[in-house]
């Protein structure tokens, strides 16, 4: 069987000195000429090498790799290998342009058009023919292995390139050889194989003896750890010929480069902190010049290798990443609020330039972008309205593209933040159309959470509390992590006092006592315990004693008031401990910044829930926000600022109302 009619294929090394180059030739004869390197002889070869008249096997093996297994070589197909042809390696009529080859095979997108393409090549570089293999990885895998095996391990130009770099490893190119060894680890070549243990037996025999750059130790590195994992003996000493080499001239590839390999080093809880220091110091006085790219690769890396202490170079990273948010790929920009999620870093600009970016590209970028840039949003608390009414508008238009943990996500933070964008009604008519399309799609946890984020903004999921009060439901919650925690029996001991105040019409199952809170766990607007200590010095002042009033009083409904003033059916202050004739209880709510959006006045969802539900329960709220009180110096205007906030205005105004 011919491999290419009438043609030949030859293959050399462009990078290798003469010494090393490679004349390769494939035709109806497929023959390697040589004089100095005879593999074996040709019985030996026989048994292991490609064959061009039968078919090659394959098997899957453990970790699911593949084992090609080899038949004899026709009597009529001989390998023969000859030495050096001299420089004269690229005949004019035949060379093809590297980067005019690297140009056409990114354009291609199936491994036959590959196999094709090369089949027309007369001349070809080692790091044409590794580059081939590497896209050819790219083109023929997903995530469950191979996607035609007998089209990729059977065809003649895949058995013919594996051939030569099993044979001729010795002369092949860092580059030609790094990117053939990354290529067959992604298609899963079995590491075992005559081939495999040839490229890594080369590789770490020009590692042992210092001749390999940078890119060419990360190449090898993240070879050995996608194989062997990071306890792979090799790779210290590949980080320690990384550390041999002057780190000031590195370039902002290799950097980015060094970076990722060491993420890999994760896995067993193994880092190179010395190097990763160094490395960190270094990138701090290139961050100006790095890329959008590899801005956001770096900034991924510090938050899987756990940099904790790196603050100045995330700080800087976080700052340059401003300027590149309309550059930034969606998965850059994922990345990218990941890290000031992790670092818990927080940049006005930053915000500012996605409040300008994302209304503007909202209906192109990804869904998982969009959900990442809500879920930012929520944990830091900015109430973006912006980005909030654009994600509302997106999520009206086109909620099928969203997954539904996407879709908690993206709607979740709306609750948490206590906003209702101006298209509210139109947007929980589409998630209520959604949620009766894909209500069995939703896991548990994400169905309950995405529910009580609703009530927070009156927003009453009626027609789907029967099933999450019921015990398969709750069943399903428990048998998922993190189970019926507190925070879990919170959120249903909301739902079900939600239903019971503010949805009196509401007949369907009750939440059983036994999945009820005692004391809702708020921890996120817990009191600003400064704050509260200058409020309650501020009524001693003005009450004279501290028995009339009590502070962190809990309550038969779940709430713990900041603080209570009892009154009698005269407007005269009860002492704290008194049980009979209390005509009015005054709750007083003492929001410190925490309960906040971020620079806003804006009350949170599970605040402002909570005093909706004190009034429905009869008490007098009475808020005391932070920016009304931050300015007061004294306990004698603090007690004038109280006097006239709860009996000149609150109470006057609720006797003028009949309570």
């Amino acid at each position: 069987m011919a491999l290419i009619s009438q043609k030949s294929l030859q293959f050399y090394s462009s990078s290798a000195p003469a010494s090393r180059s490679i004349l390769m030739t494939l035709g109806k004869r497929l023959s390697f000429i040589s004089g100095q390197r005879k593999p074996q002889s040709c019985s030996s070869v026989a048994m292991r090498m490609l064959c061009f008249k039968g078919k090659s096997q394959y098997m899957f093996c453990r970790k699911n790799h593949v084992q090609l297994r080899i038949q004899s070589l026709s009597v009529n197909e001989t390998v023969h290998l000859r030495g050096d042809t001299g420089s004269s390696t690229k005949p004019n009529n035949v060379w093809m342009d590297e980067q005019l080859f690297f140009q056409k095979l990114n354009s291609l997108c199936t491994s036959k058009e590959i196999f094709d393409f090369l089949s027309s090549m007369e001349v070809m570089s080692d790091t044409m023919a590794s580059g081939a293999l590497q896209r050819i990885s790219e083109v023929a895998m997903d995530d469950s292995g191979l996607k035609n095996p007998d089209g990729v391990l059977e065809n003649e130009v895949f058995r013919a390139l594996c051939f030569q770099f099993e044979f001729e490893s010795s002369k092949l190119s860092n580059t030609g050889l790094l990117n053939a060894l990354q290529a067959l680890i992604k298609l899963r070549i079995d590491p075992r194989s005559m081939l495999m243990a040839s490229l890594l037996s080369e590789a770490e025999e020009r590692l042992g003896k210092g001749q390999l750059t940078v890119k060419n130790l990360c190449a090898l590195g993240e070879s050995l750890l996608e194989l062997e994992g990071p306890s792979c003996a090799t790779l210290e000493q590949i980080v320690n010929h990384m550390q041999e080499k002057d780190m000031e001239m590195w370039t902002p590839r290799e950097i980015v480069m060094v970076y990722k390999m060491l993420q890999g080093t994760v896995g067993e809880g193994k880092q190179y902190q010395d190097l990763l220091n160094r490395l960190n110091s270094v990138t701090l006085t290139i961050v100006s010049q790095l890329s959008p790219k590899f801005t956001s690769i770096i900034l991924n890396s510090l938050v899987v290798l756990h940099q904790t202490q790196a603050v100045p170079l995330v700080t800087a990273l976080c700052r340059h990443s401003v300027k590149h948010i309309p550059y930034f790929t969606g998965d850059e920009l994922v990345n990218v609020l990941e890290a000031f999620l992790y670092f818990e870093h927080r940049e006005q600009a930053f915000t500012v330039a996605l409040e300008t970016h994302v209304p503007k590209s909202i209906i192109t970028m990804q869904p998982q972008t969009v959900s990442k840039v809500m879920q930012y949003c929520s944990q830091k608390r900015i109430l973006s309205k912006p980005i909030f009414d654009a994600v509302a508008e997106d999520f009206i238009s086109d909620a099928d593209r969203f997954t539904t943990e996407q879709i908690a996500e993206c709607i979740m933070p709306f609750g948490t933040l206590n906003y209702l964008p101006p298209s509210a009604s139109s947007l929980f008519r589409k998630l209520e159309t959604v949620l009766h399309a894909r209500l069995r799609h939703f896991q548990a946890h994400t169905l309950l959470n995405l529910l009580h984020s609703c009530v927070l903004i009156q927003r009453y999921p009626v027609n789907f509390l029967p099933k999450i009060f019921s015990p398969y439901f709750l069943q399903q919650l428990q048998a998922q992590p993190p189970g019926l925690d507190r925070t879990v029996t919170t959120q249903l001991t909301h739902l079900f006092l939600t239903v019971t105040l503010e949805c009196p019409f509401y007949e369907g199952p009750k939440l059983l006592p036994k999945y009820q809170v005692k004391a809702f766990l708020m921890s996120d607007s817990s009191p600003d315990v400064h704050l509260l200590k200058r409020v309650k010095a501020g009524l001693l002042y003005l009450l004279k004693k501290r028995m009339y009033f009590s502070s962190e009083v809990s309550t038969p409904y779940f709430y713990t008031l900041d603080i209570e003033i009892k009154l009698d059916e005269e407007g005269f202050v009860l002492p704290a401990s008194q049980c009979e004739e209390v005509h009015r209880r005054i709750a007083l709510c003492v929001d410190g910044q925490n309960r906040f959006c971020i620079d806003s006045h804006n009350l949170l969802g599970e605040e402002a829930i909570k005093q909706r539900h004190l009034q429905l329960l009869g008490y007098e709220v009475v808020q005391i926000p932070f920016f009304e009180i931050e300015s007061i110096q004294n306990c004698r205007k603090m007690a004038e600022y109280l006097h006239e906030k709860i009996f000149l205005i609150h109470v006057d105004s609720a006797a003028d109302t009949g309570k």
